[in-house]
């Protein structure tokens, strides 16, 4: 049995950065040249970055990409590479891996399998591709193919060509949220044993507006056990020594494509270090994922510095340690905008808040400007009660002034809402829902209690105070406010939620899980009639495995919600 030293370039690209994108290629090559790698391999579209989308449907964008690939091509004298790229063939854009091989283009795999569900839009740019080749050189044949080439059922060009194939190659753009890597990885494992083949999978790194890709690629011998993985949420050059077996022809091997490469085992005089493969818990996975979001989301879209409302609450408590673990304590503003209605005890969580973390601390307090507001309206709202009106004017007024500090010194404005909330339209539109940046637009209530005992863990300190975290939780818009006036225990909102919108059971299959008919009834209505408000909300990170926005698409104007519609019993 040989070997064949692998290297997988697992890098943080920018869509629409092919310049960059491509100066990080050629430096990683020249990387796995010097630890004497036969193969260097990178992640799905890592020229264009990912998802380009309708950067795709500009042709000159296409022709570019192509000339990037050239300078790609002239760096792999003494390797072969594998590289992500938009090919376009008699006027057709397909979604490609390049195999380079002595300054050349030897093969270019067009992806077969297109992605049209969830956040994937590839059939709206990308042809599927028809066929695969085997590649051979003169010391071991390999087989390339892309992300969801590998999560279909075996296709006839697949079951063609693996029991030649004495490795796999799988390069992918394979978007986080919680539990993933267990997905990918089970897949790999049956694949791997099925064809008795080694797979190497080569993922994306990095934040790209809602979506963070958190790395992870990993490599299976043939009998799908792993042996090696990345690391999580970093760029990694994983360099492993892949153990290949003889393969016995069979009858079916005198019908398979087969492109040979001028290429021979480089002798190895370098010897790696033992691969380690460590798992990571699912907070810190979470948390991870969130930090990188926030860090890529500000610098690739060149922003320096985030502000934020820091109420004293948990939501904003999270978003502001999130915020500096990703940009560091200097380029963090923490705004209190204190009411009537706030606390001592929150505005004095606040400032502790930002003393712990250590980051600019701003007050600005808000009463005069809802006398302002009270004063105009007065002659329109004669012999009417306060209501929720007033109580928006506070949200609104607060989002006045944190764009306020973002236009005069341009900062971005970190939204601190949370999944729940934004489920059931618990927030103001064009006041607490005010930012660029929503942190833990997908991250459920329960779970940022979580996050939030998760950093006061890792940082050995109490970082949130314990009093935000025990405190009932209230947006002290109006005396005695508790968030559960409206709301039913977020334990039992959370699962409702997770029912609803990540398992998209009925109003009666819920009621069956949980047994509370008005309560449901009542969420599920609130659910659906929010959808205009989550539609003009800031961009926030993915980590559930159906986030609003682009995985979760519902029409605004829609007659079919579920509560209503059960309800009734119209056919």
């Amino acid at each position: 049995m040989k070997n064949i030293r692998v290297a997988i370039a697992q890098i943080n690209t920018i869509v629409g950065d092919l310049s960059g994108n491509t100066e990080k290629i050629v430096s990683r090559i020249k990387q796995a040249i010097e630890k004497q790698a036969d193969l260097v391999v990178f992640p799905e579209l890592s020229i264009t970055g990912y998802p380009p989308e309708d950067l795709l449907l500009k042709p000159h964008f296409i022709e570019e990409n192509l000339k990037y690939l050239d300078i790609i091509k002239a760096a792999t004298k003494g390797i072969i590479a594998i590289v992500g790229f938009a090919d376009s063939h008699h006027g057709a854009i397909y979604n490609s891996a390049a195999v380079l091989c002595d300054r050349k283009i030897a093969w270019a795999y067009h992806k077969i399998n297109l992605p049209n569900y969830g956040v994937f839009d590839e059939k709206r740019y990308f042809k599927a591709g028809e066929g695969n080749v085997l590649l051979k050189t003169k010391d071991f044949s390999f087989c390339v193919n892309i992300c969801e080439d590998m999560w279909v059922p075996d296709d006839a060009e697949t079951q063609r060509i693996l029991p030649q194939a004495q490795i796999l190659v799988n390069i992918s753009a394979s978007p986080y949220h919680v539990n993933k890597i267990k997905e990918r990885q089970d897949i790999s494992a049956r694949k791997s044993k099925k064809f008795q083949v080694p797979i190497v999978y080569c993922n994306l790194i990095g934040g790209q507006d809602e979506l963070v890709f958190d790395g992870r690629s990993f490599v299976f011998d043939g009998s799908g056990k792993i042996i090696a993985q990345a690391k999580a949420f970093e760029e990694d050059l994983l360099i492993v020594d892949v153990p290949i077996a003889e393969k016995n022809k069979n009858e079916q091997a005198s019908t398979i494509m087969t492109i040979k490469l001028e290429y021979t085992l480089v002798d190895k005089k370098i010897s790696l270090p033992a691969c380690v493969v460590g798992d990571m818990d699912i907070l810190k996975e979470v948390y991870s994922a969130l930090v990188l979001g926030v860090r890529d989301y500000v610098k690739k879209n060149n922003f320096k510095k985030v502000a934020l409302g820091l109420s004293g609450g948990i939501d904003s408590a999270l978003v502001a340690c999130i915020a500096v673990d990703a940009l560091g304590r200097a380029n963090v503003l923490a705004i209190s905008m204190p009411s009537q209605y706030s606390s001592e005890e929150t505005q004095a969580d606040a400032e502790k808040i930002a003393g712990n973390l250590g980051i600019r601390f701003a007050k600005a307090p808000i009463d005069s400007i809802l006398s302002a507001y009270s004063e105009t309206l007065k002659p329109h709202f004669t012999g009417m009660q306060p209501d929720i009106t007033e109580e928006n004017l506070q949200a609104r007024a607060r989002g006045n002034i944190l764009m306020a500090f973002s236009n005069k010194f341009s900062y971005l404005i970190l939204n601190t809402g949370n999944k729940s909330e934004t489920s059931v339209g618990y927030c103001t539109l064009y006041g607490d829902m005010a930012g660029g940046f929503a942190v833990i637009k997908d991250v459920p209530k329960g779970l940022v209690y979580d996050l939030a005992k998760h950093v006061n863990n890792i940082s050995g300190r109490e970082i949130i105070p314990e009093s935000v975290i025990k405190r009932e939780p209230s947006a002290e818009l109006k005396p005695n406010q508790k968030d559960q006036d409206m709301l039913p225990p977020y334990d039992l909102l959370d699962e409702i939620v997770d029912l609803y919108i990540e398992k998209d059971k009925s109003l009666k299959d819920i009621i069956k899980k949980v047994n509370r008919n008005d309560i449901v009834a009542k969420v599920l209505r609130m659910i659906d009639t929010n959808e205009y408000k989550r539609r003009q909300s800031s961009p926030g990170i993915k980590i559930t495995p159906r986030a609003f926005g682009k995985d979760r698409r519902m029409p605004i104007t829609n007659k079919f919600t579920e509560a209503d519609h059960e309800r009734t019993g119209k056919v």
